[in-house]
């Protein structure tokens, strides 16, 4: 594994985490009803689901789904991403939502409704850095 792989992780970790922020942010204070309960609960996410992130892009990079040597990239891998990453997040939000709001339900609420709301954002995410060559030495596209 390389410097530039490392790199790209921490890219990835960066620009996803700034989406899924703001997605919490939102759902937190619709479902809380209050816009300081929706902040707490998505600054606190900060730091838990980069550390987080950047550890399931090592796991990933680290599954060898190779054809002939060459890592393959696909829409099914993406999406076995997406599942995977959706279960550690959505846990970790629910977690953090319980502890902050002091319920437990509001938590499983939080959860529930990003399953649906960060799986969308994640495959795209995951598409979209697909098409950027940073950090990869090489590899073959889908």
């Amino acid at each position: 594994m390389n410097d530039q792989s490392h790199k790209r992780h921490i890219a990835k970790a960066v620009t996803w985490r700034l989406v899924g922020t703001i997605d919490t942010i939102i759902l937190s204070w619709i479902i809380s009803g209050n816009p300081l309960t929706g902040l707490k609960i998505g600054m606190a996410e900060v730091l838990t689901k980069m550390v987080l992130y950047y550890f399931h892009e090592r796991v990933w990079f680290k599954i060898n789904l190779s054809k002939d040597g060459e890592v393959l990239e696909s829409r099914k891998r993406h999406f076995a991403k997406t599942v995977t990453w959706r279960v550690i997040g959505t846990i970790d939000t629910m977690t953090l939502a319980w502890i902050i709001t002091g319920n437990p339900l509001t938590g499983l609420k939080i959860g529930a409704a990003e399953v649906v709301t960060k799986m969308i954002l994640y495959y795209v995410h995951e598409r979209a850095w697909y098409k950027v060559n940073y950090g990869l030495p090489s590899r073959t596209k889908d």
